[in-house]
């Protein structure tokens, strides 16, 4: 039976990391989480150690058990951070790259493309990273839950952690930054 992922209208995204699994288990994990559609978000969607998450093997492997797969390059990690960051909450230069490029038309018209696709889908979002809290997908789950949207994290074994939003995140002109935390 598969889990629907809309409680009373109210959506909800996942986000998995392919991490070393097996590509059964990790089309096992999926179809249990009641997912039927997988936005690869890596830049670069390839894996020299897992080659079973090529772009060409996955979409083979997803499709041969009903699931659609889309690389979104555009939602993507490894970015840059600029000079004029609001960002600075993230000592961590790559997500403060990623904080940066949220702010950007490109990031905002993939975050579209994966609201639209869940209003019909049951949809995850998939990096490498297997711990959410280590990859871009956290900043991505940050986005859509100040849209009102319900974030959940795939861990393997079937366990699941809803989203909560970064705690020293905040809108600032329309836009999700992540200013430097004060220090007492």
């Amino acid at each position: 039976m598969s889990k629907n992922l809309f409680i009373i209208g109210k959506m909800i995204i996942k986000t998995i990391g392919h991490g070393t699994k097996t590509i059964e288990e990790f089309v096992g994990e999926l179809k249990a989480a009641g997912v039927d559609f997988l936005f690869d978000v890596r830049s670069v969607p390839r894996s020299r150690h897992n080659p079973q998450f090529n772009k060409e093997n996955l979409k083979a492997a997803l499709e041969k058990e009903s699931l659609c797969y889309r690389h979104l390059a555009e939602a993507g990690g490894f970015r840059h951070p600029r000079k004029d960051s609001l960002n600075w909450g993230w000592e961590n230069e790559s997500f403060r790259g990623f904080a940066d490029y949220m702010a950007t038309e490109k990031f905002s018209g993939a975050l579209n493309q994966i609201v639209e696709t869940a209003r019909n889908k049951n949809v995850a979002l998939m990096c490498a990273e297997t711990l959410p809290w280590r990859c871009h997908r956290f900043l991505i789950a940050d986005a859509l839950v100040l849209q009102g949207i319900e974030v959940v994290h795939l861990f393997p074994k079937g366990k699941e952690k809803k989203h909560e939003r970064t705690p020293w995140s905040k809108l600032y002109n329309g836009m999700l930054i992540y200013p430097r935390q004060e220090k007492n």
